[in-house]
């Protein structure tokens, strides 16, 4: 069951594919903003995952991110999730990170429950619909 007060942590050690020159966000040897971004995410969503029923899962659709300290390459990562606010299909995160020195980051972060063949159904669609219109305008 998803409830409110739920919290998940999760730790990574930063490699040389998560540094800002490696993945093109910046030019120095640190943990680039969007890697992190994508941990918060993932913290949020394997919290709730194995409370979801067959055929459902989460989606993200916001974060508000303060990256406040750079982490260099070597250093463990952990990022705890809170499940704070519950409306239907939205579910809000409060997220935190922090390397082993100090705290890197604050979050807010929003995923809805979807219906998984739903979801695809459109995805598809859509596909079809960009494959027509390509095909038109040639």
């Amino acid at each position: 069951m998803i409830e409110v007060g739920m919290t998940h942590q999760k730790a990574w050690v930063v490699a040389d594919e998560h540094l800002a020159s490696r993945y093109g966000s910046g030019l120095v040897d640190a943990l680039a903003t969007p890697v992190l971004v994508g941990l918060c995410e993932e913290c949020a969503r394997m919290m709730v995952e194995p409370h979801l029923a067959q055929g459902q899962k989460t989606v993200g659709t916001a974060i508000q991110l303060d990256h406040l300290a750079a982490t260099p390459p070597g250093l463990r990562v952990i990022v705890t999730a809170k499940l704070v606010e519950i409306d239907r299909t939205r579910l809000r995160f409060d997220v935190e990170a922090r390397d082993e020195i100090e705290p890197i980051a604050r979050a807010s972060h929003e995923r809805f429950i979807i219906d998984t063949a739903r979801f695809e159904r459109r995805i598809q669609e859509k596909l079809r619909n960009a494959t027509s219109a390509g095909e038109q305008r040639t």
